[in-house]
């Protein structure tokens, strides 16, 4: 693996026992597929204080073939931190798509600004600085225009509201149309007694379990949850 990619510290993303398989993983089937501006912003977070928030490659990639899948052409991400995910999701969507991208913190995504913008990518970010439960209630109060107007939403925010954006986006979002949330094993933490659980982590180990027990039970979607990175849960809206 090239020091560029080695230094990027993915190997703590993973939940596999194997550091060595998730490594495999990585250098088989993520990185080369990865696009090169994708690899520079992952590099130039790797930096960041807060590094640990981007998100992992390899869930990347998974979306990446989502939003293909559904022919993404408008899309909402709660979450932003230096813009991988966002990067990728513009990347990904065509010419005209469009990704409403909401985040409590501007300088963050200014971190990753200029790769997005060197890429020609800026024009399909709608970014709103905002916490997210007024910015999907503000979608929602243009119902006409954008109730089940959306293909594709992900999530990597605050998890103590992540019901709460579900109840939204299952409205934002069409029938076919998916939600991926993020962290949704939160570090193997949701398997684990309370006992072995970091204090840190435990408020958010509770409304973690509270959410996948929610998720699981809500007829609206087809769920399937995947341990890739933290954990994503992936959610099809049925109706």
């Amino acid at each position: 693996m090239a020091k560029d990619e080695a230094k990027a510290s993915d190997f703590s993303k993973g939940l596999l026992k194997s550091e060595e398989l998730y490594k495999y993983i990585l250098e088989t089937s993520v990185y080369p597929r990865e696009p090169e501006v994708l690899k520079e912003l992952r590099n130039i977070t790797h930096n960041h204080p807060q590094a640990g928030m981007a998100t992992a490659p390899d869930a990347g990639q998974l979306m990446g073939m989502l939003l293909k899948l559904v022919n993404a052409r408008k899309t909402i991400e709660v979450g932003v931190f230096t813009g991988y995910s966002l990067l990728l999701t513009a990347l990904t969507l065509p010419e005209d798509g469009k990704v409403i991208a909401i985040d409590v913190n501007r300088d963050s995504y200014e971190i990753g600004l200029p790769v997005i913008k060197k890429v020609g990518v800026e024009h399909k970010i709608d970014f709103r600085e905002s916490e997210a439960l007024p910015a999907l209630d503000e979608l929602l109060n243009d119902q006409k225009a954008n109730e089940g107007g959306f293909d594709f939403a992900f999530v990597d925010a605050d998890k103590v509201n992540y019901w709460n954006y579900h109840e939204r986006l299952i409205r934002l979002i069409k029938v076919g149309g998916i939600i991926v949330y993020d962290n949704t094993l939160w570090g193997g933490s949701v398997a684990e007694p309370d006992s072995s659980t970091p204090e840190w982590r435990i408020e958010v180990k509770k409304a973690t379990l509270e959410l996948n027990k929610k998720l699981s039970a809500d007829q609206r979607v087809q769920i399937s949850q995947a341990a890739l990175g933290d954990g994503i849960t992936i959610c099809r809206r049925l109706y």
